[in-house]
């Protein structure tokens, strides 16, 4: 009897306690706190402002502070390993280009494995690159620039804001399926190229689409000849991208996108690519970006891995032919 009444007892007891432990060993609802987002540039430029934008839609949409911390140096790289080696819980997330793990590695060992270590969630924008005419070059086209350059091999600079920028690469890219050679002129930064074009200190310069550039390209002292995009520019509707010049491996832009450590739980990564396309979706997070010559993007972050596949595979195979070293 009492044997009996013990074991309903602790029968009860049992009971009571099943929920409370079940209850105590399910995760808390994300998100529960604020979230981070590590930008791989230093404050002030555009992916700074882009990335505290969007902070600010998902911190409305999440109803959590999203704070920015800037973590620039070594061509995004330094942010970059910040993430991947950052708890893979879905508070620390980066803002960057797909540089880091498209480019940067072939250049040289990382910290970080690309595959390994980075979760793509989505993509969020990207900046066209634009081959530019200076006044040291007479030509009124494309077409014009690859037939001075094969009259005269080499004759032609070709400034680039640095070696082994997407820029390079593009030039590289030009260089092999075109057959034709240029001198290639690497600038440690946009700046001082972009001051040394407009002087005609070389014929022709690639770097990416931005305010002060269009003013250059409206005022006529720099002339638009291709551009790397998916589809034609709407601010530059004339100008073709190197794509339709039969030039598709050439034609590269500067892709931007929201990353996180590998390992994050499959349903907060599906949730981070879904407030993210939301927040893309905003009219005025929209015409921050066309305003300064960005075009949104969006999409799933299976999409987003494939696009960066595909740029490491390109950018491996032209640096490789290329012998491009990094400085």
């Amino acid at each position: 009897m009492l044997r009996s009444i013990r074991l309903r007892s602790a029968a009860m007891l049992l009971t009571f306690l099943l929920p409370v432990a079940a209850a105590q060993a399910q995760p808390a609802p994300w998100p529960a706190r604020p979230l981070r987002i590590v930008v791989a540039y230093p404050p002030g430029g555009i992916s700074d402002s882009v990335a505290r934008a969007l902070a600010d839609k998902l911190s409305t949409q999440l109803g959590t502070p999203v704070v920015v911390d800037n973590r620039g140096g070594a061509g995004g790289s330094i942010g970059m390993d910040a993430v991947a080696k950052a708890a893979p819980d879905g508070y620390t997330l980066g803002f960057s280009s797909i540089s880091p793990l498209a480019l940067n590695p072939h250049l040289g060992k990382q910290a970080y494995d690309p595959a390994r270590d980075i979760a793509p969630v989505a993509s969020v924008m990207y900046s066209p690159v634009v081959l530019l005419a200076t006044p040291a070059f007479a030509g009124k086209d494309f077409k014009d620039l690859l037939a001075a350059a094969k009259a005269k091999p080499g004759s032609l600079r070709w400034s680039t804001s640095g070696l082994a920028t997407v820029g390079h690469i593009v030039l590289e890219q030009v260089r092999h399926g075109a057959k034709v050679e240029f001198t290639h002129i690497p600038y440690k930064g946009g700046g001082q190229q972009l001051t040394d074009a407009l002087g005609g200190q070389v014929e022709v310069i690639s770097t990416n689409l931005s305010g002060t550039v269009m003013q250059h390209i409206q005022s006529g002292k720099l002339r638009p000849l291709a551009v790397g995009a998916p589809a034609r520019v709407e601010a530059l509707p004339q100008v073709p991208t190197f794509a339709e010049l039969g030039l598709a491996p050439a034609n590269l832009n500067s892709l931007f996108g929201v990353f996180a450590p590998a390992r994050i739980p499959a349903d907060v990564l599906l949730r981070l690519n879904t407030e993210i396309n939301q927040a893309l979706r905003a009219p005025d997070l929209r015409k921050k970006l066309l305003d300064a010559d960005n075009v949104p993007t969006g999409g799933s972050a299976a999409d987003f891995a494939r696009q960066i596949a595909a740029e490491s595979a390109n950018n491996a195979r032209i640096i490789k032919a290329a012998n491009i070293k990094a400085e």
